[in-house]
């Protein structure tokens, strides 16, 4: 399982960047996990959009899910060109409503899942793209959100999404060959994010925490030195910490 970073700042990008888009992939199986502004440009460089086979918001802040409704018009000409004989899976929040309904009620291009609406078991839903397990656990954001597990064969694959730190975090994160956590700030700016965000070092402890492999930084603030909050969670981290780089291809 490979996973290739389309985008990596938030709230919105560097000159030249994009927000969070991530490209997912095994051996049948592709899929685009969250599409920011930007993403669905840098997916193109790599691949065709028509060989998608789902994509995922976590939630629907612009800087996660802008480039769904570009990839909408492209699903939509595919469709009625022959190009692409079925609409594409996606699962995202079923909240807001209005916001799930702008791309569930487009049926041509997307066929909506609201995650809420999957099978249920210890707290997560769970539901199965080609080979790959995928496992939703929600998150404490100021929209309702998840975070993600992907599992294939012995590889899982973590994304935080956007989220406060809580307990079960780290229990959901065990496991993880890669873990992808975003680290909206340093440990300094935990008064003003920590009620929807992770800072870089609670990234680098919940790491240590759930025993994670290695830990992809992301979800970067423009602004900020990306070098330094990588630092900030090395310095209580266990395992190797890595700063997610645009057009990077990361093996789990």
């Amino acid at each position: 399982m490979e996973l290739t970073v389309l985008g990596c700042w938030a709230p919105y990008p560097r000159a030249g960047g994009a927000c969070s888009g991530y490209l997912v992939r095994d051996a049948e199986t592709v899929i685009l996990l969250e599409a920011g502004n930007g993403s669905l440009s840098r997916l193109l460089e790599i691949m065709d959009f028509r060989k998608l086979s789902a994509v995922i918001v976590s939630h629907f802040h612009a800087d996660h899910c802008a480039d769904l409704f570009c990839l909408r018009h492209a699903l939509k000409g595919a469709r009625r060109d022959g190009s692409r004989s079925e609409p594409l899976a996606l699962f995202a929040p079923g909240e807001p409503g209005n916001d799930f309904q702008r791309l569930a009620g487009d049926s041509d291009a997307f066929l909506a899942r609201p995650i809420e609406s999957l099978p249920a078991a210890n707290g997560t839903r769970r539901v199965s793209v080609g080979r790959l397990k995928l496992e939703f656990l929600p998150t404490h954001h100021s929209l309702p959100g998840y975070g993600l597990a992907i599992t294939g064969g012995d590889r899982r694959l973590v994304y935080s999404g956007d989220t406060a730190y809580f307990p079960e975090l780290a229990r959901f994160w065990a496991g993880a060959r890669l873990l992808l956590c975003e680290a909206s700030g340093f440990a300094r700016d935990a008064w003003q994010i920590g009620q929807v965000h992770l800072t870089a070092r609670q990234a680098g402890e919940l790491a240590r925490e759930s025993g994670a492999a290695r830990l992809l930084l992301t979800h970067f603030c423009p602004e900020y030195d990306v070098e330094a909050l990588c630092a900030e969670a090395a310095q209580v981290c266990r395992c190797p910490v890595l700063p997610a780089r645009e057009g990077e291809t990361y093996t789990c």
